[in-house]
């Protein structure tokens, strides 16, 4: 029996273009962040967002009515939600920023996303990463929860969810090892790196992807405002590691402790 409409899953992914993993992070000559004139992709902790909400679809099949990717960002992004939609996402919206406005913080992008939230009206779960590797705040989960006043499980690493009972168990990474928790939908959840390994998209999905609909968005439509309310004086590279040296005895190493400053507790 196809469950009825009223029961049907709806999935939004968020999604964020930043600097490629395998990238050498540098810090552009006016120290006020990094260089951005390099490869960019998507957050890899999103990848895994999408490919949980694929993976939930391909579990629970008829009971998940949709996945829309979403992001914030210069017009450059679209190839971020292309990625996505290549994935298994069926459609996406780009709430689109001019390309040198400062990239939004958490606050900001998590407005925006209960701005869309509430818009559409039908979100039941929202997926993404617990952090991205550009400024890995892993603030945006949790804000989007509190602004909505929904359920969140941060850091999962195993999701299962009942659509009838409109029930989620999440399995979560902590320090002591992992916590389950029991959710009621509508739902937060941010990813772990364990949750999955996302796939790569192929060819023919890539072809497709082109055709899936992207609604475009400004800041404005939905009533939000990204300037930033942080600033940043200055950003620098660590100071470069010294190399080590060999002692020939104990009496040495003391006193070379000595002359660095450490002294006995």
């Amino acid at each position: 029996m196809r469950p009825s409409p009223a029961r049907l899953l709806n999935i939004l992914v968020p999604v964020k273009r930043a600097v490629d993993y395998a990238v050498k992070i540098r810090v552009n000559p006016q120290q006020t962040g990094v260089d951005l004139n390099v490869k960019h992709s998507m957050n890899p902790f999103d990848e895994i967002a999408v490919e949980e909400a694929v993976r939930i679809r391909e579990r629970l099949k008829d009971e998940v009515k949709s996945i829309r990717a979403v992001t914030i960002g210069p017009p450059k992004s679209i190839d971020t939600l292309r990625t996505a939609l290549a994935m298994g996402a069926d459609s996406a919206i780009h709430v689109e920023i001019p390309e040198s406005a400062p990239s939004p913080e958490p606050l900001g992008v998590a407005k925006t996303l209960r701005a869309i939230i509430e818009k559409n009206k039908e979100i039941d779960l929202v997926i993404l990463g617990k952090q991205a590797i550009d400024d890995d705040a892993g603030q945006t989960g949790q804000m989007l929860a509190g602004l909505l006043g929904w359920s969140q499980a941060t850091f999962a690493s195993k999701v299962d969810i009942d659509v009838a009972s409109k029930v989620a168990t999440v399995l979560r990474e902590i320090d002591g090892g992992s916590e389950e928790l029991k959710c009621r939908l509508p739902l937060i959840i941010t990813t772990d790196l364990r949750l999955n390994e996302p796939r790569y998209a192929s060819l023919p999905n890539i072809m497709k992807a082109k055709k899936k609909p992207v609604e475009k968005l400004k800041p404005a439509d939905l009533g939000v405002d990204l300037t930033p309310i942080l600033e940043t004086l200055k950003v620098t590279e660590p100071p470069k590691r010294v190399g080590g040296s060999k002692v020939q005895s104990v009496d040495e190493l003391v006193a070379k402790l000595k002359d660095a400053g450490f002294t006995a507790v």
